[in-house]
């Protein structure tokens, strides 16, 4: 049984106005002050969103840390209903439950929503709620817990996806102890099913013998497009899948269009005859950034999208004609249309200060509601239209209100041979006219992540907090970035390490010049690729900084892609190269091999639970930088996997960094003896 619980109750209103009367009457310098780290790992988040048909409510799942006393564990997702026009949320699932996947039925009558049960059998079940309030009923009754799901175009029916659980005979061996794991063992394929809601009964339209990654029905219900893998691992969900038709009630399946590499986000045309997808253009494109359009037939797929500047990153239809795709255009981000045919791509919202990465629309597509961050707050709901009006319809963290921001910017600046380079600036809060401050880079993952223009601080980034303590903050958007297209996500193959980073050491330049940072006070601090990134610059480009913090990042190219959950991933759109192919190069690309350079200070950071980087990355760097007597510092954190979750591991984090950059950037300490 699923209950909701509530956590937060208005004020009532004459507490309101005895709060007012103090603000009104406080000094101005006491109404604000810079952000705290209690505040950042306190922040509530939009996640989902999912506007009902009639464009009249919106359904929005929002992440809330657990407080101080609560007992340790990763953020909850509660599930929540908002008016489009605004007003007060209305809670549908609140902490300690969490809720994801919020989908309005067809005719907008029920809001369904997963959710996993703590009674009896801990399976992650649909459930559903109607539009107009009452009581939370159960859909499915799968024996197995829900993935993914969707309703049928009529409503009567849920698919869903579901992991095959491992045979009798290995259950029965594990309880007895004989738990061997065994590679490419142990773990069941994810299926595709159909539940019709009237009479429960289940079809399975999928085999076991593949793994379905995504899927969407056509619109007639009388079957689907998936995405599958022959193989159950995660490199294999990135590089290897491969798209088909296949019936409801399950048979042959029937192939799409042929395609190399990534795939991405797919939908039908709304009279079910043209199929539109996002993918990589060759197996070594970093990512599913293209759109293409088929007949839903199969056929041969068009790219419709083969000079675009910008990383696609959601598809749709707007008619039988026009496909909408949501994108990253450099630091920021737009909703754009083109015919299925022929046409120029043209926008229709974005661009501005609104940064979002899916929308959700109404059943005549005129309207849509987001999740948006700006640079001024993290994720909340917003409206827009077809016009390119934004409106906010949420706000959370009030106290936000009472924060003072640093300013922040794009700039520009000509990388190595000369290529332009984008990056996210944040000055320092009380910043001076003509005074040199102390730099902290904070480059992304991936590589080929994107830092926006918008909210960037959170725990492992705490890039307020840094300006808040005078400091210049750059996030750069390196070669090997999405968000600029093919041609520049491509542009660090076979040279990672490389002119990417020269990349990073010409924004330092380019700041120096402008009289704005010392650059003999650089730090650097990053995760996954940044963690890379900050342990070369401490070793192989260590006389440009003076500290580095690797969070989960890359030291040995070699071991790491024998010990990570991509290897083909990393390798294939990354490299362009296997290691034992070329080793020389991917030894000098390793931070490992420059350990005898380094005169930089570095404290290393990994989460104990990664499978993407084992924390073995970090182990090898702190223990060579420990014989070399370089001042360093290492620290692991139990449960966390490639990320950091736990409210206190995030304050620890935070404060460690702040420590480990104002001992070596502001205090002068020398990182050499």
């Amino acid at each position: 049984m699923i209950r909701t619980h509530l956590r937060k109750r208005p004020a009532p209103v004459g507490t309101l106005l005895a709060l007012a009367m103090l603000v009104v009457s406080a000094p101005a310098s006491l109404l604000s002050q810079a952000i705290t780290a209690e505040q950042v790992v306190s922040i509530e988040q939009v996640g989902s969103v999912a506007m009902s048909p009639d464009g009249e409510l919106i359904a929005f799942t929002l992440s809330v840390p657990r407080a101080a006393e609560e007992e340790y564990g990763r953020p909850r997702t509660e599930l929540w209903v908002v008016a489009a026009a605004g007003g007060a949320p209305r809670p549908i699932v609140e902490s300690p439950l969490s809720a994801s996947s919020p989908l309005w039925s067809p005719d907008g009558a029920t809001l369904a929503f997963t959710v996993r049960s703590t009674e009896p059998d801990s399976l992650t079940q649909v459930y559903g709620v109607p539009a107009a309030g009452g009581e939370i009923q159960q859909l499915t009754r799968s024996p197995l817990s829900v993935i993914s799901y969707a309703w049928s175009p009529d409503g009567r029916a849920i698919a869903y996806t579901a992991r095959e659980p491992v045979s009798a005979e290995i259950a029965e061996r594990r309880v007895r102890g004989d738990d061997a794991q065994v590679a490419g063992e142990g773990e069941g394929h994810v299926r595709l099913w159909v539940e019709n809601l009237e009479t429960g009964v289940r079809t399975a339209v999928t085999s076991a013998g593949l793994t379905v990654r995504s899927f969407v029905w056509k619109p007639d219900g009388r079957g689907f497009a998936v995405q599958v893998t022959e193989t159950t691992d995660i490199d294999a969900s990135y590089m290897f899948r491969k798209m088909y038709t296949v019936a409801v009630e399950g048979g042959d399946l029937v192939l799409l269009a042929e395609t190399q590499g990534k795939l991405g986000d797919m939908a039908f045309a709304p009279d079910g005859r043209t199929f539109a997808f996002l993918g990589a253009v060759s197996l070594n494109d970093p990512l599913a950034q293209s759109v293409f359009v088929v007949p839903a037939g199969g056929g041969e797929a068009v790219n419709r999208t083969p000079d675009y500047q910008g990383s696609a990153q959601e598809v749709g239809w707007l008619d039988n004609r026009t496909v909408y795709f949501m994108a990253a255009e450099g630091s920021r981000t737009a909703l754009n249309r083109i015919r299925a045919d022929r046409g120029e791509i043209e926008r229709m919202a974005g661009g501005g200060a609104e940064i979002f990465n899916r929308v959700s629309f109404d059943r005549g597509h005129r309207n849509f509601a987001a999740a948006v961050h700006t640079a001024a707050h993290p994720r909340e709901v917003y409206t827009g239209d077809r016009r390119g009006r934004f409106t906010r319809v949420t706000t959370h963290n009030a106290w936000l209100a009472d924060v003072e921001l640093a300013s922040q910017e794009i700039i520009e600046w000509k990388g190595a041979d000369g290529w332009r380079i984008e990056g996210v600036l944040i000055h320092p809060l009380d910043e001076v006219s003509g005074v040199r401050y102390p730099l902290a880079i904070l480059p992304h993952g991936g590589p080929e992540g994107i830092s926006y223009d918008g909210w960037n601080t959170r725990a492992l980034y705490p890039a307020q907090i840094l300006a808040a303590n005078g400091y210049f903050v750059l996030m750069p958007n390196y070669r090997g970035s999405g968000g600029r297209g093919v041609a520049f996500a491509k542009g660090d193959q076979r040279d990672l390490g490389g002119k990417e980073f020269v990349d990073v050491i010409k924004g330092i330049e380019h700041l120096a010049q402008q009289g704005l940072v010392d650059p003999e006070r650089v730090g650097i601090s990053g995760t996954s690729y940044g963690g890379y990134f900050s342990a070369l610059a401490g070793t192989r480009y260590s006389e440009h900084f003076k500290a580095a913090i690797p969070y989960a990042g890359i030291s040995n190219w070699i071991s790491f892609t024998g010990t990570t959950d991509i290897p083909y991933e990393m390798t294939i759109v990354h490299w362009d190269t296997w290691w034992f192919d070329d080793p020389a190069l991917a030894w000098d690309r390793s931070p490992l091999a420059h350990i005898n350079k380094t005169r930089t200070a570095i404290l290393v950071g990994h989460g104990l639970a990664d499978t993407r980087v084992h924390p073995e990355q970090s182990i090898q760097l702190y223990t060579a930088l420990r014989i070399k007597g370089v001042p360093s510092g290492l620290v692991l954190y139990p449960r966390e996997p490639h990320g950091l979750l736990e409210r206190a591991h995030q304050l620890d984090y935070i404060q460690r960094i702040l420590e480990w950059f104002d001992k070596y950037l502001k205090e002068g300490v020398p990182a050499t003896h």
